[in-house]
């Protein structure tokens, strides 16, 4: 008979990280499920080690309840505050439904952070690409450099519609401009920032994080390819293990194929051969 993964205690946890040693999958208590807009939700749990080892585009492993759901559901950190860590996903599936469906109180097995994050170390003027659901890491990445005095952030996003996630940026970002799909798309309010003169701000030179749908970070990454502007992308994928085992979230580059859950997901667009 199979038995239930092991799920360490908090306390188990608490003593791995005093020691130094990433926790395994652990169970942590759900504070808060609300949903944003049709079909998409933004779950919050309480984990001290996430939330403070945690970077930008960095993602975790939440595990349903249903034993004959054995892989995990990958999500991109997208906020922060304190020992809370806050996640934005859509509902595609029985498993993402599951999770829609829980409330405070409930318990949810994680396991994280995983992969490589985005490298903000330069200091730049950072334009945050993203779009649907590729926006919820780069409202994390907002946050993050919001402390960062050798940077500024620009958050630009694009929606199917309802913009249901400028409200969570605009707390971190230096300026916050979004558009639906009824007016164009992201590369249309890069133009418009172009022709202001506002890819520059504060006298730092521009780097692009995107995050989103694939043709969407392929346009980005060319347009910003043509102008000189480096970019980093955050690629999504369907995922097994999450951290490098299972080989299912492979991705081709120039140096042959990659995987996204622990070479990435955060690659640039040299690496991907997206160059214009």
């Amino acid at each position: 008979m199979p038995t239930a993964p092991f799920t360490p205690t908090a306390d188990v946890v608490a003593e791995a990280t005093e020691a130094g040693y990433f926790p395994g999958r652990h169970t942590v208590d759900i504070t808060e499920v609300v949903k944003l807009t049709a079909g998409v939700y933004r779950l919050t749990f309480r984990d001290a080690y996430i939330a403070k080892h945690a970077r930008p585009a960095q993602f975790v492993n939440l595990f349903s309840h249903d034993p004959m759901k054995l892989l995990p559901r990958p999500f991109g950190v997208s906020e922060v505050d304190g020992d809370l860590v806050s996640v934005i996903f859509a509902v595609v599936g029985k498993g993402t439904a599951e999770f829609a469906e829980l409330a405070a109180g409930d318990r949810i097995d994680v396991l994280g952070p995983l992969g490589r994050p985005f490298n903000t170390k330069t200091a730049a003027h950072y334009i945050l690409v993203g779009g649907g659901l590729g926006v919820p890491p780069l409202i994390y990445t907002a946050q993050h450099l919001q402390s960062n005095g050798d940077a500024r952030t620009t958050a630009v996003f694009g929606y199917r519609n309802d913009h249901f996630a400028d409200r969570y940026v605009s707390r971190y970002a230096d300026a916050t401009v979004s558009i639906d799909e009824s007016e164009g798309n992201v590369i249309t309010l890069l133009d418009r920032m172009e022709a202001a003169g506002e890819l520059t701000r504060d006298g730092l030179a521009p780097v692009i994080l995107s995050c989103g749908p694939l043709p969407m970070m392929k346009a980005v990454a060319q347009w910003a390819s043509k102008r000189g502007i480096p970019s980093q992308l955050s690629m999504e994928q369907r995922m097994g293990c999450g951290y490098g085992t299972c080989v299912v979230c492979v991705v081709d580059t120039v140096d042959g194929r990659k995987k996204v859950c622990s070479d990435g997901p955060v690659f640039t667009a040299e690496q991907l051969g997206w160059e214009a």
